[in-house]
């Protein structure tokens, strides 16, 4: 008799592949590392929270299916390219990856904002995805993998929010270093794009969304009219990811709900139906 975690596990576009996720332990790289452990994927989950990431490695197993959880920061360059190292050992090669980790960093204005955090900030959200990068695309070269990678940006790449300067410059650097990066990678069949999360309902955007008061002022403005999920994001990077985007690289997809989109917004209405 099949076992239940085996008839659970359905091997579908990602069977076969390893991929890595970092920041993979809580989120929206837990919810695709779930998911891609479900569609056949070997998957490597890295973080700073050891913890967090056994339990994420025990919930794809239970499943049947394949993981491994390696502690990382990667603002450590050693760190990562011991990650990158461990990945393929382990596994065999690396095919896929979601440079995912990150930090939201203090909320102050330029003026009081610490150059500490600011350091913090562009060390893990630039200078991190720049080593994992660099590891990555080397190990996919010398397997002659057609290898796909995607890094987490963000609206504030594309938009304003007072009090996170520095986390908006990281990303808005990281979506310039990845077109860079998507034409340099393209010549080894390698893909690279962006994805840039709207208002998520994630452990990192808690202090942001930590009540239904708080959260009103960004459905408002959403023409969706609610906050995102890790779920919708893990969806969008999947198909990135995927066979299905073979012919996407330099790209920055938004997962917003509509909420960078210019324009009026339906609350309007009255007024616009009083000058009709």
């Amino acid at each position: 008799m099949q076992s239940t975690s085996s008839s659970t596990h359905i091997p579908s576009r990602f069977s076969g592949k390893t991929v890595l996720i970092t920041g993979g332990g809580s989120g929206m790289g837990k919810a695709a590392a779930l998911r891609l452990g479900r569609e056949g994927a070997q998957v490597v989950v890295a973080g700073r929270r050891t913890a967090e990431l056994e339990q994420v490695v025990s919930a794809i197993t239970a499943e049947g299916g394949r993981a491994l959880a390696i502690a990382t920061d990667v603002s450590d360059e050693a760190q990562v390219c011991a990650m990158i190292e461990r990945t393929v050992q382990h596994f065999g090669q690396l095919d896929l990856a979601w440079n995912n980790a990150g930090t939201l960093g203090a909320f102050a204005p330029v003026e009081a904002f610490s150059l500490t955090d600011f350091d913090h900030i562009i060390a893990t959200n630039l200078r991190g995805v720049f080593c994992c990068l660099k590891y990555q695309i080397d190990a996919m070269r010398k397997q002659g993998v057609a290898g796909a990678i995607v890094n987490t940006s963000s609206w504030t790449a594309q938009g304003a929010m007072p009090g996170i300067a520095a986390y908006a410059a990281s990303k808005s650097a990281l979506d310039g270093l990845m077109r860079t990066v998507a034409v340099e990678a393209g010549a080894h069949q390698i893909r690279v794009n962006n994805v840039c999360p709207g208002i998520i309902a994630t452990p990192m955007a808690e202090g942001v969304l930590s009540s239904e008061a708080s959260q009103r002022p960004f459905i408002r403005h959403t023409p969706l009219a609610r906050i995102g999920t890790p779920e919708e994001v893990a969806d969008a990077v999947l198909w990135l990811l995927s066979e299905d985007a073979r012919f996407v690289t330099g790209q920055c997809l938004t997962v917003d709900g509509g909420y960078t989109l210019g324009g009026l917004r339906p609350w309007l209405n009255p007024i616009i139906s009083q000058h009709g």
